[in-house]
């Protein structure tokens, strides 16, 4: 068991929460990508509210721009851990980084996917 694991019940969920904003903090203010995908989401998520869809499909619209959110972070997340291994050239740390930046492509892919088909 880790020994970072030692919390338990509101005491581990106020640790938790702080952990998950300067993660959040980290990822804005060292990653441009991230910062983007805010904007995007800033711009788009309240568009939904305009639009003549079904709550339903507010719903996916808006739940796609979080996706993206999501994978950048585990995206930066698995490159900051990378990076942190060694600032070696080495190809499996490639194909990490590699994987990471197409996980994020197949989601930004999927916003303009089911943003099309929901509004066209």
């Amino acid at each position: 068991m880790s020994p970072f694991k030692g919390q338990t019940g509101l005491k581990r969920i106020l640790n938790a929460s702080g952990y998950s904003l300067d993660g959040l903090r980290a990822a804005f203010t060292g990653e441009a990508a991230f910062r983007q995908l805010v904007l995007l989401n800033v711009v788009l998520i309240p568009l939904t509210f305009f639009l003549n869809v079904s709550r339903v499909e507010q719903a996916v619209l808006i739940a796609v721009c979080l996706l993206a959110l999501i994978v950048e972070l585990l995206n930066s997340a698995v490159e900051a851990a990378i990076d942190r291994i060694s600032l070696e050239l080495h190809p499996l740390s490639k194909n990490a980084k590699d994987m990471g930046s197409a996980a994020q492509f197949v989601a930004l892919s999927m916003i303009a996917l089911v943003w099309a088909v929901i509004l066209l």
